[in-house]
C-alpha cells in the first residue's frame, strides 16, 4: 500500500473510532434497554419424586376423567398449568453416589449447583465444605424477601436444603436452628421433626423462633389473618397426617387448606418492589410414590399443579419481571403408565374410585382391623367402599368379549371393570392375612419384600390392584435414575430449554439473578 493511501485509511479509522465513542452512550443505553432485567419474583416449584410419569398420568387421569372414560375415540390429556409453560428442558438427576440419588442432594443440586453423597445437605463429600444456597445468595446480596413452603416437613430435606448445611438429613434439630438462623421471611407447611431435639434440656424450636422475631402459626385462622405487616412468620398447617405433615389431596377436608393457599398468602407477605423468592415443594407426591399409591400421586401431584397456577396469576400481572420453574428433584417408584395385565389400554378414571390415601386407611382402618381382629368379609366391604375394587363372587356377569380376553390373558382383567379375579382376590386375601399375623418383629424376607416393600402387606396390595385395573404399575418402592422435567415461564425463560445436569438449574437461576 502506497504511504499516502495507509495515511487516508488510518484517518478513516480515527474518525469512525471517534463516531463510535460520541454514540457510545447512546448504543449502551439501547442494550441496556434490549437486555432483560434481572428477575425481580422468582418462584420454583419442586415436586418431590416428580418425573415425566407422575405428570403425564395425572394429564392423562384428568383427560380420561373430563371425557367421562378413555371412549372409543380418545381426546387425549388434559394439560397441567405447568405443561402450558412455552419453555421445556430434562435435567439429569445422579449423585456423588448413586444414578438413583435421594432428595437431600438432589436438591443441594438444584439449590446450590453442587453434587453430594445422598442423604447430605449442603455440603461437599467430605462434610467439611459449606455450600450457599441461592435462597441465602438473593437474601443477603439482593435484598429479596425469600419464602420456603412445603406439603411436608419444614425441615425435610428438600426444604432444608435451602437453608441448611448439614452430613445428614436427619439433623432434624439442627436444620431447624439453621432455619431459624437463615432469616427467611415465611415458612409455611408441615410441622418441625424433633422441635425438641434428641438430648435433655433442648430448647423447643417454636419457642427459639418466636425469640428470634418469628410469628408461629398454627391455625388456618391465624393463618388467614396474616399480613406482610406481622414480619417473619412461620406457619404450620391447622391439620396435621402421617408423619405430621400436610393431609394428603386425597384426604384433604374441603375447609382445609391446599398448597394452592399456602403459596396464595406467601404471595401476599413477600410481595415488595425489591424482589422475592419462593420455594415451593409438593413433598407428599414422593411419599404416594415410595407407598406405589397411584392415586394419590395423581391427586398431589394435581394440588402442586393448583400451586404452580396461583404463581401465574402472579406472572399475569407482572410478566416482565416473574420467572417460574417448575421440577423434580428425582423419580419415585418406577411409575409406569401402562400394566402387562391391560396389555395397551388404560382406565385411568378408575383411580376416582380411591376415597382415602394409603396412609389414612392403614391410620384409621387397618390399625383398627389388627387391634380388633376384623374378618375379611368386613374388610373387604370396607375396601369396596372405599376403593372400589369388588369380590369376584358379587361381579357383574362376564361378555364374550369378557370371557376371550380372560382366555389370552387368565392371570388379569383388561376389560377396565374394578371386579376382581380370583387371582387377585387371592392375592388380596393373602394380603390381608399377613398383616393380621404380623407382630412388628418380624425379618421381612426378599419375597414379601418385593411384594409388600416396608408397608403395610393389605394397604399396598389394595392400591397395587387399582393400580394395575387402571392401567398403572410402579417398578420400585425407592427412587430411580430418570431425568426430570423443567418447566419455564417468564423472565429468562429460554435459559432452561435443552437437556442438562440438575446443577444447572442452580446455574442459570444464578446466572439471571447476577449473584456472586
Amino acid at each position: 500500500m502506497k504511504k499516502h493511501t495507509m495515511k487516508k485509511a488510518a484517518a478513516g479509522f480515527l474518525t469512525a473510532a471517534v463516531t463510535l465513542t460520541a454514540a457510545a452512550p447512546a448504543l449502551l443505553a439501547s442494550a441496556s434497554e434490549a437486555a432483560p432485567a434481572v428477575p425481580k419474583y422468582v418462584f420454583l416449584f419442586i415436586g418431590d419424586g416428580m418425573s415425566y410419569p407422575q405428570i403425564q398420568a395425572t394429564a392423562d387421569y384428568l383427560g380420561a376423567v373430563e371425557q367421562g372414560g378413555e371412549g372409543d375415540i380418545l381426546q387425549g390429556p388434559k394439560k397441567l398449568a405447568m405443561m402450558e409453560f412455552p419453555v421445556a428442558g430434562s435435567a439429569t438427576t445422579f449423585d456423588s453416589t448413586s444414578f438413583c440419588p435421594d432428595s437431600a442432594s438432589t436438591a443441594t443440586s438444584i439449590s446450590t449447583g453442587y453434587k453430594t453423597y445422598s442423604g447430605s445437605i449442603n455440603v461437599d463429600e467430605t462434610g467439611t465444605v459449606e455450600y450457599e444456597t441461592i435462597a441465602e445468595k438473593v437474601k443477603e446480596q439482593l435484598g429479596y424477601k425469600v419464602g420456603v413452603v412445603s406439603s411436608v416437613n419444614l425441615n425435610h430435606a428438600t426444604p432444608a436444603a435451602f437453608y441448611a448445611h448439614q452430613v445428614s438429613r436427619n439433623s432434624y434439630y439442627d436444620i431447624s436452628m439453621e432455619m431459624i438462623e437463615s432469616g427467611f421471611d415465611y415458612f409455611a407447611g408441615g410441622a418441625l421433626l424433633q422441635p425438641t431435639g434428641k438430648e435433655e434440656d433442648q430448647p423447643d424450636s417454636y419457642t427459639l423462633a418466636q425469640e428470634a422475631g418469628y410469628k408461629v402459626i398454627r391455625t388456618q385462622a391465624e393463618a388467614e389473618a396474616l399480613t406482610a405487616e406481622d414480619g417473619k412468620a412461620i406457619v404450620i398447617s391447622e391439620t396435621l397426617a402421617d408423619g405430621d405433615s400436610m393431609s394428603y389431596e386425597n384426604d384433604r377436608a374441603e375447609e382445609e387448606w391446599a398448597l394452592a393457599d399456602y403459596v396464595e398468602k406467601g404471595i401476599e407477605v413477600l410481595d415488595n418492589e425489591t424482589g422475592f423468592f419462593m420455594m415451593v415443594e409438593g413433598g407428599k407426591i414422593d411419599w404416594a410414590c415410595h407407598a406405589n399409591d397411584a392415586g394419590s400421586t395423581v391427586n398431589d401431584t394435581i394440588a402442586l399443579d393448583n400451586a404452580v397456577a396461583q404463581a401465574v396469576e402472579f406472572y399475569n400481572e407482572h410478566p416482565d419481571e416473574t420467572l417460574i420453574l417448575v421440577t423434580g428433584d428425582h423419580e419415585t417408584g418406577g411409575l409406569t403408565i401402562g400394566f402387562a395385565g391391560t396389555d395397551y389400554d388404560t382406565f385411568l378414571t378408575n383411580l376416582s374410585n380411591q376415597k382415602i390415601s394409603y396412609a389414612k386407611f392403614d391410620e384409621e382402618y387397618v390399625a383398627k382391623y389388627k387391634e380388633e381382629g376384623t374378618d375379611f368379609d368386613t374388610v373387604m366391604a370396607d375396601i369396596t367402599e372405599l376403593f372400589g375394587l369388588v369380590p369376584p363372587t358379587e361381579g357383574q356377569e362376564e361378555t364374550e368379549a369378557t370371557m376371550d380376553s380372560k382366555d389370552m390373558h387368565p392371570e388379569s382383567d383388561d376389560t377396565g371393570s374394578l371386579v376382581m379375579t380370583q387371582y387377585e382376590y387371592d392375592k388380596l386375601k393373602a394380603a390381608y392375612e399377613t398383616t393380621m399375623s404380623r407382630t412388628g418383629e418380624e425379618e421381612i424376607g426378599q419375597e414379601e419384600y418385593l411384594l409388600y416393600g416396608s408397608y403395610e402387606p393389605l394397604s399396598v396390595t389394595v392400591t397395587h390392584i387399582l393400580n394395575n385395573k387402571s392401567g398403572i404399575n410402579f417398578a420400585s418402592y425407592a427412587h430411580t435414575g430418570l431425568p426430570v422435567a423443567v418447566f419455564a415461564q417468564g423472565n429468562g425463560q429460554e435459559q432452561f430449554a435443552g437437556y442438562y445436569d440438575n446443577t444447572d438449574i442452580y446455574d442459570k437461576m444464578a446466572g439471571l439473578l447476577g449473584v456472586q
